[in-house]
Formats: structure tokens, C-alpha cells, sequence
């Protein structure tokens, strides 16, 4: 907490307060300012396309925390020569320190989900107006190509006049219909998830059976709107903000300005309608993944799967690695690791805690695993998430 006698910090926040996404960003802010403050906050209802207030041009105030949507913006906020951070990757010229979600993370992520499911046929549905969407789309593909998979791409037009629209979703129904079933595709945003959705409802394509639809940024009116419901990446805007926060706090105390770049991992995928389903053929292989996620935390063993399906381990080692490329302990052990990796970076759980909630037998095994899976300690990857800002 800052000492009375310091003077309170000036800081305008010029985020639009629209989105899902960043109304997690602000509680992230004010998180850190009930925790170090106070601050004396310049806040208003923004839109994305709200142009700077008037009065920024004069004000004297401490610091600025920005999500910059235009050149003009950017050239202001920069003229004001008040210490920024900006929270918006974009391809406007400028000199801010950064802090944003990691979109090279996020299209792994989606891959994973997918290949998780036993998807063997992706599409990935792009717009190219941003770094941040092509980042995503980029590694989305780059994770398949690794696993061997192509995946082929279409680019939205970006026009908002209704007979490209009409054109543009008569385009998106071919080229879903051209796509061998059942296939995952990605979406680089919510909104053109939804349209997605929309094309595959009139070209007559089931969701999810045939075709799976991942969205981003989890913008819960469209995903919850959609038919079915939109499965999306959840951003960690939280934290996004309390680091933003963090950052700028420093930057005004040390009276400097350091260029930096933090980079905070998306927060999970929020499964819904539109891809919660297995595209596992052999049926036997299905319902034995199918009962490893809902018993892997409890600790069970590849013996008692085989009890479950009373089915032989050689039986299930040879279909399941057939179908997805991995044995049974690989599966049981990669979804325990998933688990380990969220709770070291969300929680303060200490390492026998953890190795309790996830299945295995004591924290020393749990240390073993992790560091052979992932070449680093849980003590590692979890000092990552908690890196300072200066």
C-alpha cells in the first residue's frame, strides 16, 4: 500500500469497456490498485471506435493505460509525453511497453484441443487486419504441420456492405463442404465463429458432428448467442491488466520509461456446444479417453481403464496408439500435466498439494514427470508467470 505522505498518482485509462475481454482487464487493474494503491483514475465508458478525450491534449496527469485503435490516437497519447503502457498489439507506430495476451500460445492451444479430440482434418478461417489474428492463425497451422497435418486456409474479405457479406458466406459454405469430415476449424475471432456457425446452419454441415468450431477472446453474448454455443479461448485479462498496472505503477515511481514486451498466456478454452465431441472412430479407443479425463485427477492407472472397458492392456496400448499416436499412461499423464500446469500458474498451491489434486502418488513424482515433460521445474515455469515487472 502507498504511503499517505506520497502523492497519488494521475492515471487515465483508455479502455473500451464493451468487451468481455476487457471488463476482465479493468478488474485486473483495479485489483492492483486495491492492492498498491491509490490511484486517482481518469475512467469512462469507451467503444472501440471512441476517439481520445479532449482533454488528454492538456492534462497533466501521471500515467496512461491504453488500448490504441488508430495512428492519430497513438500520435497523441505519444505527444502528451506521459508515461504509457499499451494493452493492444497492433501495427500502429509508437514506442509504448506492452503487455497483452501471448496469441503465439493461443493457436497451439486450439491445435491441441483438437488433435486431443482425434480430429485428423482442420481449417482454419482468418482475417488479416491485425498481427494479433495472424500470430494465432500462424501458429495454429505451424502446430498441426508439426504433427503432419495440412490445413487449409480461408480469409475473410473484411467488407461490412451486405452483397459481399451475402457472397463472402456463399464463399465459407464451399469451402466448408470441400473440407473432409469431421474437421476442427479455427476461428480467428468470435465474430467470425459465429459465422462459422451461420454458414454450416444453411449449408446444412452438423456441428459438432461433422464440423467443430473454435473461437477466440470467449466474448460471452456472441458465444452464448450462437447455435450451438461457441466454444472460444478465454483470454487471462486479469491478469493482463494487474501486470499492466504492475508495469505502469513502476514506470511512474522510477520516473522512466522501458520499452518491454509481457506476454500472458490465454487463460483456458471454455468448451461449449460447438466442439464438445470426440471424432474418435474406434469406439473402444473413445470411451477409454473418454473416462481417463474423468478419473485422471483421481489417480487412475492404465489397469483399471483396462478393467473399465474389460478390454486387454495390449489390446487398448495398440488401437489407442493406432488412433491418436499415444498410449494409455501418455494420456492418463498428459492430462495430469495440463492440470499441474494451470494450478502452478493460477494458484499458490505448493507442490504436494497439487500432486494430491492431480493423481499422483507424492510430489516427488510429480517433479520428475514435470521436468522430463518440460524441461524445466514446476519451481521454474511457475517463477515465469510470477516475473516481476521491472
Amino acid at each position: 500500500m502507498r504511503k499517505r505522505s506520497d502523492t497519488i498518482p494521475r492515471v487515465a485509462i483508455l479502455v473500451e469497456s464493451t468487451r468481455t475481454y476487457t471488463r476482465e482487464l479493468l478488474a485486473g487493474v483495479k485489483g492492483y490498485v486495491a492492492k498498491h494503491g491509490p490511484w486517482n483514475a481518469f475512467l469512462e465508458l469507451r467503444a472501440l471506435d471512441s476517439t481520445p478525450p479532449p482533454w488528454l491534449r492538456t492534462w497533466h496527469g501521471d500515467g496512461i493505460l491504453s488500448r490504441t485503435f488508430t495512428q492519430r490516437a497513438a500520435d497523441l497519447i505519444s505527444a502528451t509525453g506521459i508515461p504509457t503502457v499499451e494493452l493492444r498489439s497492433t501495427r500502429l507506430k509508437h514506442s509504448f511497453p506492452f503487455v497483452g495476451v501471448d496469441n503465439s500460445q493461443v493457436g497451439r492451444m486450439v491445435a491441441e484441443h483438437f488433435l486431443d479430440r482425434g480430429y485428423t482434418s482442420f481449417g482454419v478461417y482468418a482475417l488479416p487486419t491485425e498481427n494479433f489474428f495472424e500470430e494465432r492463425v500462424e501458429n495454429f497451422r505451424a502446430a498441426l504441420k508439426a504433427r503432419g497435418h495440412p490445413c487449409p486456409m480461408l480469409t475473410e474479405s473484411g467488407s461490412d456492405r451486405v452483397s459481399d457479406w451475402e457472397r463472402n458466406q456463399a464463399r465459407l459454405k464451399n469451402w466448408l463442404s470441400a473440407l473432409p469430415k469431421p474437421a476442427g476449424v479455427f476461428a480467428a475471432n468470435d465474430q467470425l465463429g459465429l459465422r462459422l456457425l451461420e454458414a454450416c446452419q444453411t449449408a446444412g454441415i452438423k456441428v459438432p458432428d461433422e464440423i467443430a468450431v473454435v473461437g477466440c477472446e470467449n466474448e460471452e453474448l456472441l458465444c452464448a448467442f450462437a447455435s450451438p454455443t461457441l466454444t472460444s479461448v478465454q483470454f487471462d485479462g486479469f491478469a493482463v491488466g494487474y501486470r499492466a498496472a504492475e508495469l505502469l505503477d513502476t514506470m511512474i515511481r522510477k520516473r522512466r520509461t522501458k520499452r518491454t514486451r509481457i506476454l500472458v498466456p490465454a487463460k483456458q478454452i471454455v468448451i461449449r456446444e460447438s466442439s464438445d465431441v470426440l471424432a474418435i472412430k474406434d469406439q473402444l479407443v473413445a470411451r477409454a479417453v473418454r473416462i481417463i479425463r474423468q478419473q485422471a485427477m483421481a489417480g487412475i492407472n492404465v489397469k483399471q481403464v483396462c478393467e473399465q472397458l474389460n478390454a486387454s492392456r495390449s489390446t487398448l496400448e495398440r488401437r489407442m496408439k493406432a488412433s491418436m499416436g499415444r498410449n494409455p499412461k501418455e494420456e492418463i499423464l498428459r492430462h495430469r500435466c495440463r492440470e499441474v500446469e494451470r494450478l502452478l500458474r493460477d494458484t499458490d498451491m505448493t507442490i504436494e498439494a497439487i500432486a494430491d489434486q492431480t493423481g499422483f502418488v507424492h510430489g516427488h513424482h510429480l517433479q520428475r514427470v514435470f521436468k522430463q515433460r518440460f524441461r524445466q521445474t514446476p519451481g521454474q515455469f511457475r517463477g515465469h508467470f510470477r516475473q516481476p515487472a521491472d
